[in-house]
């Protein structure tokens, strides 16, 4: 292919741009995930399937609980990571990414498995990663991009629409 017609690996601010946007969603994927499991544990604590352990309301429990605190915290971290995971392996963007026309490839000839995606967000560090692109000016990789083998490219607005997948 001509060198023109290669994409371009997305530099720091617009991964960063991508980031705000997927963490909104985000947030709102925890905050839909978390009143569900709320919810749930009021129904159950109010209707006796769950001891309500010398409590008057529900809300007191939940609130006094390790085991339900950190039940819903689990709960709502499986779904954002669910959320990024799902995204990446059904079309290579989250939302945000779509947004600033940046999609995730392979470096190597294999498939971006599950595998790899799980050991990308957990090497993203919480985003942090990204940071090694300020300094990676040559190569414009992050910490997840070189430890899962993948890269992040800056589409063009055509490459970029859902037809292309």
């Amino acid at each position: 292919m001509p060198e023109s017609t290669v994409p371009n690996r997305a530099g720091f601010f617009r991964r960063l741009l991508a980031m705000v946007y997927d963490t909104l969603v985000a947030v709102a994927v925890g905050m839909c995930a978390a009143m569900v499991m709320i919810v749930t544990l009021v129904v159950l604590l109010k209707n006796n399937v769950l001891s309500l352990q010398g409590f008057a309301e529900p809300a007191d429990l939940i609130q006094q609980s390790l085991l339900y605190k950190t039940l819903i915290q689990v709960w709502v971290g499986l779904w954002i990571t669910g959320f990024f995971l799902w995204f990446w392996k059904k079309g290579g963007q989250t939302i945000g990414m779509r947004a600033w026309r940046l999609r995730i490839f392979s470096t190597v000839d294999e498939p971006v498995t599950w595998g790899r995606l799980i050991l990308r967000l957990i090497t993203s560090l919480g985003g942090l990663g990204t940071l090694l692109v300020l300094v990676d000016f040559k190569h414009k990789q992050s910490l997840q991009d070189r430890v899962a083998k993948t890269e992040v490219v800056h589409l063009s607005k055509e490459a970029n629409d859902h037809k292309s997948w």
